[in-house]
């Protein structure tokens, strides 16, 4: 396969890095430089920087920050295993930026405000839906830190039916998928969070589809219905917010404490000797 597949003036970064290298980082049907390289613009990165890559996949996205930007990255995943992603690391030589997490996206290992910026790559929609998620992750970024995500998504909301060229691909996960508005309405109503950025790449349905040629070119019902839509619906989007020093957090719920007490099971006015031993006693 020709090292020039994928190169994209419009990310110059991720051009630099091995086509081999990318395909066997391969964890969504989204090549995770592009999306980072994207959301990367739009936030202000600097060398020190404590990021927090959730749903990271094998770790492809936490080495190109690490090696782009210079920020320690904590890559994190369920999926996936932290031992394979740490030798992918250290073979990158990002072994000294980069941390291997396994851990699952409601129970995160990390102490409140520990980040500066949470970034998700294609990986968001899986579990950020919840209304209640945002208040839980915002948690773990600093007062003033930024929470930024980047994938596939819509480019405005299915109202009703599911656009017919769209039927067969789609399936009932994929109501996942939202648009940057939706995301904005999402996060502003909380007060969380100031969003700073809500868009669309352009001409983002080709990227996709360009990508799926590469890692996926069996699949054609997903790149048939990318050319039927030509961007009508589905493409990328990218959403940043930036954490409100005034925000009002409240603690999740992990666990009631409670303590049993014994009590009498019925009420003592019931006359049960007089109908019997039991409740089906008696005549």
């Amino acid at each position: 396969m020709s090292d020039d597949l994928l190169r994209s003036e419009r990310f110059p970064r991720a051009s630099h890095y091995s086509l081999d290298w990318l395909l066997s980082s391969v964890s969504g049907a989204a090549n995770p430089l592009w999306m980072t390289e994207w959301l990367a613009e739009a936030l202000t990165l600097a060398p020190g920087m404590r990021v927090l890559d959730l749903g990271c996949g094998r770790g492809a996205s936490s080495i190109f920050l690490r090696r782009e930007f210079g920020v320690h990255v904590w890559a994190t995943d369920l999926w996936f295993s932290a031992s394979e992603r740490g030798r992918r690391i250290d073979d990158a030589g990002a072994g000294d930026g980069v941390t291997p997490i396994q851990a699952e996206a409601r129970q995160l290992p990390f102490a409140t405000e520990f980040f500066d910026a949470i970034v998700s790559i294609d990986s968001f929609p899986y579990y950020g839906t919840d209304d209640l998620y945002l208040n839980y992750l915002a948690r773990f970024v600093k007062p003033g830190g930024v929470i930024g995500i980047a994938g596939a998504g819509l480019m405005h909301e299915i109202e009703g039916a599911v656009p017919s060229h769209l039927y067969e691909w789609w399936t009932p996960d994929l109501w996942c998928l939202h648009s940057a508005a939706w995301w904005r309405w999402q996060w502003e109503r909380t007060g969380i969070l100031d969003v700073e950025v809500s868009d669309a790449l352009p001409e983002g349905w080709r990227f996709w589809r360009d990508w799926l040629h590469v890692v996926a070119a069996d699949n054609s019902v997903e790149i048939g219905a990318l050319e039927a839509d030509e961007g009508r619906y589905l493409g990328y989007v990218r959403v940043v917010g930036r954490r409100r020093a005034d925000a009002r957090l409240t603690e999740p719920i992990a666990s009631i404490p409670t303590e049993y007490v014994k009590r009498p099971l019925l009420r003592t006015a019931r006359r049960e000797t007089a109908r019997g031993d039991g409740p089906y006693g008696g005549t």
